[in-house]
């Protein structure tokens, strides 16, 4: 079953709540998404984006993962 946009979003703002998040795609399967959030400040890129991608639960993993491509880019806050 393909995932939403808005499912993404979702599942990021969880664990992120004060978080700054935009999420685009409408194919199913292929998204984009920036997360702007202060928990990331003195986090390289790397230790960011794997936050992101755990508040995802899973829904990348595999062959078989619900998400089949995110386009990612953290940061902290200006």
């Amino acid at each position: 079953m393909p995932i939403t946009a808005g499912e993404i979003e979702d599942m990021i703002r969880e664990a992120f709540p004060q978080a700054q998040v935009t999420v685009e795609g409408d194919d199913g399967a292929h998204f984009a998404a920036q997360v702007v959030d202060a928990s990331f400040k003195g986090k390289n890129r790397v230790q960011q984006q794997r936050a992101v991608y755990a508040a995802l639960k899973g829904k990348m993993d595999g062959p078989d993962g619900a998400l089949h491509a995110l386009a990612l880019t953290t940061r902290a806050p200006d």
